[in-house]
């Protein structure tokens, strides 16, 4: 059968039903299959860094292998960043490049480019096909690597001579490659108990990790049954509701809460489990964050163990698993003798998620941005799932947004590029369209400068009617960089203020078919937001709440844990 043809049969085997992607001539074979093969939908998106945002998306959500299709040349560079995203958040993706005629790579042929080697630093597994025979083995080879342990983005690059060839293969005979699990060593989990045990004031954080191994189950069957507060990173928010009694929040100089700096400042011992102790969770200063505590580190990674944080003791394992192994562990000591009681511990942690707060209830003009994350809280219900990028809107939502379940929450975390929820949201809601829950609503948080980075990706969703709600913080500024210029003495080159308001985003909306209305009143935000919610289910496309907010307000942020500077006074009593 063609070549291509072997390829489609296989995505679809590995559980793919759609590709998001641009067609050009080099990978038209492809495209070709796809057309005859069947089964596989499509969505023709504006520019392919979108098609690896909507993928991202959509794997975040139903846990598969998202994939994205691109021509050669620049089509295979555009899909850079979009990998660097889903490399850095451990994201299972595969993209597909066409290539010029193998026979005329080293004579610079038009749109040929390495883009194996472009893309090798950003990728898990990154190759180009040499002859037509290896295409099935490099699929099943694609898909083995994305989800085996740390998942991750992988690429392949066919030459489009090889992809027009055919070749021997029959699906009946063919099948997935195993997906092997890493096991805990038991001496290791006793370990890890032992020191837990020993501990006065611990915490248990839980990274995204936790998330990715389907482990929030295992994860709130061992804090309830130890009772011992726990925290998430950012990328771990969501796995237990953010008001469980035992939930402290999250640590950090950005995304995090007076509650739980404080909290984690006064822990003598860390459970980490798939985390990676990112610099904005941990500060510059990591004498502060190490502190005197005990850490034990669990990750799937050996090589994250001891990159950032040398800890006491490392177990390389399925988060799922360790946790699972852990909890029985505690069990059999418990029918033993009795174990730790935190209670103490636990009610000091209380105390300071009740005192230690953010004021949320401004109702001047102009609007304060924590007003709105106020209003979001109250509006939406628990399953609805929130994509967001990186900006001060990034850092508010992780400061006062409430998260209630996996996957619900979701944030591009390390690489943090700007234009990520436009397409990334069209990605979840096609996820959950293709798990039967096309009804659940997906809300888009947005800044208004990395908006039109990828503000063409609104024209996929109104061609394919894909809805979902976008809520606009619109200060008319590069506010995250404006803050961080503050440190440099200058405010240069960061404003993007122009006439009255600047762009008029309504305006820009209608003209990709969508709908929008601008908000200056926070008595006028709830209004707004439930009219955008009526009207993208009526019109089946995107609608806009642009809210505008003050222009030069600052988020709390500091450089270690210990020292975030809050430029708002706390709540009255």
């Amino acid at each position: 059968m063609p070549a291509m043809e072997a390829a489609v049969r296989i995505m679809k085997d590995e559980g793919v039903d759609i590709a998001f992607g641009c067609p050009g001539a080099a990978i038209l074979p492809l495209y070709k299959a796809m057309e005859t093969v069947g089964g596989i939908e499509h969505l023709i998106v504006r520019h392919e860094e979108g098609a690896t945002h909507m993928a991202d998306g959509w794997a975040r959500t139903n846990g598969r292998v998202g994939v994205a299709l691109a021509t050669s040349g620049p089509g295979g560079t555009n899909l850079v960043t979009g990998l660097y995203t889903a490399f850095a958040d451990s994201v299972p993706m595969l993209c597909v490049t066409g290539q010029a005629v193998s026979t005329k790579l080293h004579q610079e042929a038009f749109q040929a480019v390495d883009i194996v080697e472009i893309v090798r630093p950003v990728t898990k597994w990154a190759t180009q096909i040499k002859e037509a025979a290896q295409i099935p083995w490099a699929f099943r080879e694609a898909f083995r690597v994305a989800r085996e342990g740390r998942p991750g983005p992988v690429l392949i690059d066919i030459p489009v001579d090889l992809a027009a060839r055919e070749i021997r293969y029959d699906p009946a005979l063919d099948t997935r490659l195993p997906v092997t699990t890493v096991a805990p060593h038991p001496p290791r989990v006793e370990a890890a108990l032992d020191l837990l045990l020993a501990a006065e004031r611990p915490l248990v954080l839980a990274g995204g990790g936790v998330i990715l191994a389907e482990a929030a189950a295992e994860l709130r069957a061992l804090v309830e049954y130890l009772r011992v507060p726990f925290q998430v990173t950012l990328m771990g928010k969501g796995v237990i509701e953010d008001d469980h009694e035992l939930n402290m929040g999250t640590t950090g100089i950005q995304t995090s809460q007076r509650y739980a700096n404080a909290s984690f400042l006064e822990s003598d011992f860390v459970l980490a489990v798939g985390a990676r102790f990112g610099d904005r969770h941990t500060g510059g200063d990591l004498s502060v964050y190490r502190g005197g505590r005990t850490f034990v580190h669990v990750d799937i990674e050996p090589s994250q163990l001891g990159k950032v944080i040398e800890p006491d003791l490392g177990v390389v394992s399925d988060a799922r698993l360790f946790l699972t192994a852990l909890l029985a562990a505690a069990r059999a000591r418990a029918r033993r003798a009795p174990l730790t009681s935190w209670e103490p511990w636990a009610r000091r942690c209380r105390t300071l998620k009740r005192t230690l707060i953010r004021r949320e209830d401004f109702d001047t003009v102009p609007v304060k941005a924590p007003r709105v994350y106020k209003e979001i809280n109250e509006i939406f219900g628990e399953d609805t799932y929130f994509v967001t990028a990186i900006g001060l809107y990034q850092i508010w939502g992780g400061q006062h947004q409430k998260a209630h379940r996996p996957r619900h929450y979701q944030v591009c975390g390390q690489a943090g590029p700007l234009g990520w929820e436009v397409p990334a949201a069209i990605g979840v809601k096609k996820a959950l369209q293709g798990m039967g829950r096309g009804d659940t609503e997906v809300v888009g948080i947005v800044g208004d400068y990395g908006f039109q980075y990828t503000v063409e990706e609104l024209a996929v969703a109104a061609q394919y009617d894909i809805p979902c709600v976008l809520i606009m913080l619109n200060n008319a500024y590069l506010g995250l960089i404006r803050q961080a210029s503050a440190g440099y003495g200058m405010n240069y080159q960061v404003d993007v203020h122009y006439d009255e308001t600047g762009t008029d985003h309504v305006k820009l909306m209608e003209a990709y078919g969508c709908s929008g209305r601008r908000v200056v009143d926070p008595a006028d935000i709830r209004p707004a937001v439930e009219w955008a919610r009526e009207r993208a289910a009526a019109t089946s496309r995107p609608a806009l709440v642009e809210i505008l907010i003050e222009r030069e307000a600052n988020t709390p942020h500091g450089p270690d844990i210990d020292a975030v500077r809050e430029f708002e006074p706390p709540p009255s009593d």
